[in-house]
C-alpha cells in the first residue's frame, strides 16, 4: 500500500521561519480582535471572520509577502482531532506553527490526514500542498503519525476495489507489516482449511482460485506476556451468496473488510508501541461469491468449534468465518478479545455512519473501551448482549440458525451469535462498525474510514501500558 509521507508533515519547532495561525473561538474573540493591529482588524472585519468552527481568515503582515492565519475552533483551550484539518487543506504549502508557539495536541492527526488522499486508479491526481506543522512538543511526533499512518491504512484498503483487495491480497499485506516488525505469519488454506475451517472453507468455497479462502494469522510479543486476540472480518466482496444482495446493497461490498483492515491496522498500532503483550492477529479472508458450489440456505455447517449451524441466510456470512476465527483464538487462552466486521445493517439503522455498535461480555471491559473512546474522541456505543433474543437464532435441525428470525434486533442476534464461540471468562468485545463515511469533512473524506479503531487502541493502552 502507499503511505503519506506523514513524518515530514509534523516536525519539532526549532525557531525556523513559519507563519503563524491563531486559533480563536467565540467566546475568545472579542478579547482576541482588540488585541490585534488595525490592519489585521480591517482584514477580519471585511471577512466577517468571527471564530466560528472551520471558518477561516488570511490576516496581513507588515510586508506584502507577509501574512499569517486565523481559524476558528469550538474550544480554543481543548482541541479536537480536526479543528486544524481544514487549515491543513486550505492554506499554501510552507511551514506554520501555532500561534505563541501552542502544541497541536489532538489536532495534530487531522492535520496530517488533511493531506492523504486515495489516488491509486486516477491518472492525473491532484497535488496535495504540503503543509508542514512546527511542534514544540517533539516527543509525541511518532505517536501521531502511527496513528494516522493507521487511519490511512484503513481507508486505503477498504477503498480499494474487490478486484485488488482480494483474500490473497489481505495476507500479502499483513505478510509485508509482520516482517517489518518481526511477527510470525501463518497463512491456511486448501484441504487444511476446509479440515480445520470449516465454516470460513464453506462460505468462501464458490470464489475464484485467485480468490480462495484462507486464514491469516500473526503472532508477535514475548510469550511471557498477556495474550490478547484481535479478529477482523475479512470478506472482500460480499455479493450475499444465493441470497443475492440487490445492485443498490451491492455497490459498495468492497468495503466488507473493512473489519479486517481495523484489525491489521490495530496490530501494526500494537506492533509499533511496543505495546507489552502477545499480540494474536486473525483474519478470515473470504470472498462470499456465486456459483455451482456455493454454500446454500438450509445447508447445515459444522463449526471449527464443533457447533452445528443451519444456514437461514447466505448473506449473513460474515459471523460465520468470524465464529470460526474466534474459537481458533480462544484456544489459546487470552486474556482478551476484540473482533471488529462491517457486520449488519441493522446497526446503522440503529446508530448511523458514525457510531459503531459495541458489545461485550464483560462490564468493566466495555466501560474501559468506553473510556477509551471519550479519550481519544473516536465514539462508540454500546447495545446489549440481550440473552432472550437468542430465541430467535433457535433451529429445528442443527444447534443454531445464522440468521434471526423477525427481522428485528440484528446486529444484538449477530452478537448473540458470535458469543456462542466465546468462552465466558474471557473478556471479549465485538464492534459492528460502518469503515465507511458516506459524506466528506475536513480531514475525512467521502470512502472507507477507520471508526473505533483509536478508542480499542487507546483503552489497550491504558490496560497494557499502566
Amino acid at each position: 500500500m502507499g503511505m503519506t509521507d506523514f513524518p515530514a508533515l509534523l516536525v519539532p519547532d526549532r525557531g525556523q521561519s513559519a507563519r503563524d495561525i491563531h486559533i480563536v473561538d467565540k467566546n475568545g474573540f472579542d478579547a482576541w480582535f482588540k488585541e490585534q493591529p488595525a490592519r489585521v482588524r480591517s482584514a477580519v472585519e471585511a471577512l466577517r471572520f468571527r471564530g466560528a468552527a472551520l471558518e477561516f481568515a488570511i490576516l496581513p503582515g507588515d510586508e506584502p509577502d507577509s501574512w499569517n492565519a486565523a481559524i476558528g475552533v469550538v474550544d480554543a483551550d481543548a482541541f479536537s482531532p480536526w479543528c486544524l484539518a481544514k487549515a491543513a487543506s486550505a492554506l499554501p504549502a510552507g511551514s506554520y506553527r501555532l500561534a505563541g508557539k501552542r502544541g497541536p495536541g489532538p489536532a495534530a492527526l487531522g492535520w496530517l490526514l488533511a493531506h492523504h488522499r486515495f489516488d491509486r486508479y486516477r491518472s492525473d491526481p491532484e497535488p496535495i500542498p504540503t503543509s508542514v506543522l512546527l511542534t514544540p512538543q517533539p516527543a509525541t511526533i511518532e505517536a501521531h503519525v502511527r496513528i494516522a499512518e493507521a487511519i490511512a491504512l484503513v481507508r486505503d484498503m477498504v477503498d480499494t476495489p474487490a478486484a485488488d483487495m482480494g483474500p490473497g491480497d489481505i495476507a500479502n499485506i499483513v505478510e509485508s507489516i509482520g516482517r517489518s516488525f518481526g511477527a510470525a505469519v501463518s497463512v491456511i488454506q486448501g484441504d487444511a482449511l476446509e479440515e480445520g475451517f470449516p465454516m470460513i472453507a464453506a462460505v468462501g468455497r464458490a470464489a475464484s482460485r485467485e480468490h480462495a479462502p484462507r486464514l491469516i494469522e500473526l503472532h508477535w510479543g514475548d510469550p511471557a506476556h498477556p495474550r490478547i486476540a484481535i479478529v477482523g472480518k475479512g470478506v472482500s466482496f460480499d455479493s450475499g451468496g444465493l441470497d443475492l444482495k440487490p445492485s443498490s446493497a451491492m455497490l459498495l461490498m468492497k468495503k466488507d473488510m473493512g473489519g479486517a483492515a481495523h484489525a491489521i491496522a490495530l496490530a501494526r498500532l500494537i506492533m509499533g508501541a511496543r505495546m507489552p503483550v502477545r499480540l494474536h492477529l486473525l483474519i478470515p479472508a473470504v470472498e462470499n461469491a456465486v456459483s455451482g458450489n456455493a454454500f446454500r440456505p438450509g445447508d447445515v455447517l459444522k463449526s471449527r468449534k464443533g457447533i452445528t449451524v443451519e444456514i437461514g441466510n447466505t448473506d449473513a456470512e460474515g459471523r460465520l468465518v468470524l465464529a470460526d476465527a474466534l474459537a481458533r483464538a480462544a484456544e489459546d487462552e487470552p486474556v482478551l478479545m476484540v473482533d471488529f466486521a462491517t457486520l449488519t445493517g441493522a446497526a446503522r439503522v440503529a446508530l448511523g455512519p458514525d457510531l459503531p455498535a459495541l458489545f461485550s461480555n464483560n462490564d468493566m471491559f466495555a466501560e474501559v473501551l468506553m473510556q477509551g473512546s471519550e479519550a481519544s474522541d473516536d465514539p462508540l456505543w454500546r447495545l446489549p448482549l440481550w440473552q432472550p433474543y437468542a430465541d430467535m437464532l433457535k433451529s429445528t435441525v442443527a444447534d443454531v440458525n445464522n440468521a434471526g428470525e423477525g427481522g428485528m434486533a440484528g446486529a444484538v442476534t449477530a452478537a448473540l451469535f458470535l458469543q456462542k464461540f466465546v468462552p465466558p471468562e474471557i473478556d471479549w468485545a465485538h464492534l459492528d462498525t460502518f469503515a465507511w463515511r458516506p459524506a466528506a469533512k475536513p480531514g475525512r473524506p467521502k470512502g472507507g474510514d477507520a471508526l473505533g479503531l483509536r478508542a480499542v487502541f487507546e483503552a489497550l493502552g491504558k490496560r497494557f501500558n499502566q
